[in-house]
This record gives C-alpha cells, sequence and structure tokens, in this order.
C-alpha cells in the first residue's frame, strides 16, 4: 500500500465507520497517547524497565500501525501528500546529513 492508499483508506473509513475526523487537537491528543504506547512497550523491550504482566504480549507492530493510522488522519484534515512530504523530507536529510553522519566516529 502506498502513503496516497493509505490517505484514502483512512479517510473512508472515518466517514464511513468513524462517522467524522475528531478535531486536529484531539488527534493530536490520541497521537501523543499512541506514540506513549509505543514508548512504554520499547522502553521494556529494549531499554532497562520490566516488564508488566499487562505489556508482555502487546504487539509493538499493532502499536506502530495504530500510530501510523492517527497520523495519517491529522495528515488528511490538514491537507498534507505524505507522499510529497515524505520525499522532500528524505531530499532534505540527504542533503543535510551526506556527510555528517558518514564522519561521526560514534557510528562506526
Amino acid at each position: 500500500m502506498t502513503l496516497e492508499e493509505a490517505q484514502q483508506a483512512v479517510d473512508t473509513w472515518i466517514k464511513d465507520v468513524g462517522v467524522r475526523y475528531f478535531s486536529e487537537l484531539t488527534n493530536l491528543a490520541i497521537l501523543t497517547e499512541e506514540v506513549g504506547e509505543v514508548a512504554r512497550i520499547i522502553s521494556r523491550r529494549y531499554g532497562d524497565q520490566s516488564f508488566k504482566k499487562s505489556d508482555e504480549e502487546v504487539d509493538l507492530g499493532a502499536e506502530m500501525a495504530d500510530v501510523l493510522f492517527v497520523l495519517i488522519a491529522l495528515a488528511n484534515q490538514t491537507g498534507v501528500n505524505l507522499t510529497e512530504a515524505f520525499a522532500k523530507g528524505m531530499e532534505k536529510r540527504t542533503s543535510r546529513d551526506k556527510d555528517r553522519h558518514q564522519n561521526n566516529p560514534k557510528l562506526r
């Protein structure tokens, strides 16, 4: 699925199942909540925190997909074309960071 197809799928789902978009501020709060859920899993799985029983079986991919869904919803309702924005971001990172990471001894 392309980013364009994902944006269309989220829009269709929201209009058909979700009734309407939540406000941008509500979606920002939901996005923050979803990112927090990803952070909780990563801090326990890859960091120093120990798992709670309730977190042991949580699917990291599913939680990341929740972040993506809300981010796409925000893009849709604010008129952002994620395909174009992502391409521009990759160009920016490539030109800005082409030597920076290669010359970083901490990455070797």
